[in-house]
């Protein structure tokens, strides 16, 4: 693919990814001050914030396995766009919602959106990138994430009581962001799949695709143990980015304090990616996903562990996210040497949309304990368990069809 492609497939892919981080975790920093009743909705409380960005994260679950099949069967980009105008209008809309019932329901939809638009997004990176590269991809692409966490953190800061303006923020510029999409975003997705969806019947060049299909040929552990890690990668990312702010208020912390944590966590994040995708290249990503989730097991175990001098605090937080986050992209990127091209984004989008059951018991039991008032410690244990065991279902994975991206860049050559 030309240069040109390649830099707007990075830079809206990115904008696409960053805007998913700007909205899950300006939902978890407002959880704070939502449930402080002299500044957000009255009557709202933990239990409630609970229940949203759980049903946030059912949408997100759902639209990361429905989106798989339709992407390997129509293409990447009109998918891509659709989920983007959909998840940006709910955001935009919910801080018009009354009360919690229709603010579950529009965080829902927006879910849905959201949980679409990131399997298509890091395929799109990997089937662009350049010889040698794909792990690096999928790695740039999700600083995306954090680039937008850390930007939900900082507006949450300034915005504060006036939290509504988080939110016409995220939806706006997703909009807006559909202009240069429409106008600049090429198809990816291999001339078989785009050419069986433009005749609009099935072909041999477009086969139907299903979850049965992944554990055909022996892929059955390889699935397994893929969803697993990603279960446990994806639990630990959304429950630390919905409430860390509101375990490290309970650790003692002001609210202003415990943002500044969050901030520091997903810049932490962008480190650890733009590290993590290089080593993984150059070293193998088997190995460095291992290495990753061990780590990151040890640092948020010594979470637990109160520490009265903030600048050591978040020296540690910011370690503790550039392994925690990098660890689940790598899972990811890791997706596209296990196994065959055509069946990548199915692949992806089931890995994606399992994880996402992570993404949701992972804010949810988080929230139990914090209404248990027993979130601090005990939430860093159970992050620690989490990572504890997505590094032993990466460890039962089989080797791989490729250890290095340029190995997999040498093996899809031959499949051509």
């Amino acid at each position: 693919m030309h240069t040109p492609s390649r830099t707007w497939i990075v830079v809206l892919c990115w904008l696409t990814v960053m805007f998913e981080g700007f909205d899950i975790v300006a939902l978890g920093a407002i959880i704070p001050i939502l449930t402080n009743p002299e500044i957000g909705h009255v009557g709202v409380t933990v239990a409630d914030m609970t229940f949203v960005s759980t049903i946030s994260l059912v949408g997100v679950a759902i639209g990361a396995v429905c989106i798989g099949p339709i992407a390997d069967r129509r293409g990447r980009r009109l998918p891509l766009m659709g989920c983007v105008a959909l998840f940006s209008l709910f955001t935009f809309i919910f801080p018009l919602m009354p009360n919690v019932a229709l603010m579950g329901a529009v965080r829902l939809i927006a879910g849905f959106g959201l949980g679409a638009c990131m399997p298509i997004a890091v395929t799109m990176m990997q089937e662009s990138a350049p010889q040698g590269r794909k792990a690096n991809a999928s790695t740039v692409t999700m600083t995306g994430y954090h680039a937008g966490a850390v930007l939900a953190s900082l507006a949450a800061l300034v915005f504060h009581e006036h939290w509504h303006w988080l939110f016409y923020l995220g939806g706006g510029l997703g909009l807006l962001s559909l202009i240069p999409m429409w106008l600049k975003l090429p198809e990816t997705a291999p001339p078989a799949i785009v050419g069986a969806a433009a005749a609009a019947k099935p072909t041999p060049a477009g086969p139907s695709l299903s979850v049965r299909d992944l554990f055909r040929d022996g892929r059955s552990r390889i699935t397994v143990c893929l969803w697993v890690a990603t279960f446990m990668g994806l639990m630990l990312v959304y429950g630390l980015n919905t409430w860390l702010p509101k375990i490290m208020e309970l650790a003692g912390y002001n609210v202003s304090s415990s943002l500044v944590m969050l901030f520091v966590l997903n810049a932490g994040g962008i480190i650890g990616l733009l590290v993590g995708g290089r080593v993984a290249d150059a070293s193998g990503i088997k190995g460095t996903i291992l290495v990753w989730f061990g780590v990151a097991a040890v640092l948020l175990a010594a979470l637990s562990i109160r520490i009265a001098d903030q600048v050591v605090l978040n020296g540690i937080i910011l370690i503790t996210g550039g392994f925690v986050f990098s660890a689940q992209v790598l899972v990811y990127a890791f997706v596209g040497y296990l196994y065959p091209k055509t069946l990548v984004a199915t692949g992806m989008g089931f890995a994606s949309g399992v994880g996402r059951m992570g993404a949701i018991l992972g804010p949810l039991a988080t929230g139990v304990l914090v209404t248990m008032s027993i979130a601090y410690p005990g939430g860093f244990y159970m992050f620690a368990a989490a990572a504890l065991i997505g590094f032993l279902a990466v460890l039962s994975i089989p080797r791989p069809r490729a250890s290095t991206s340029k190995e997999l860049h040498a093996l899809e050559q031959s499949e051509v």
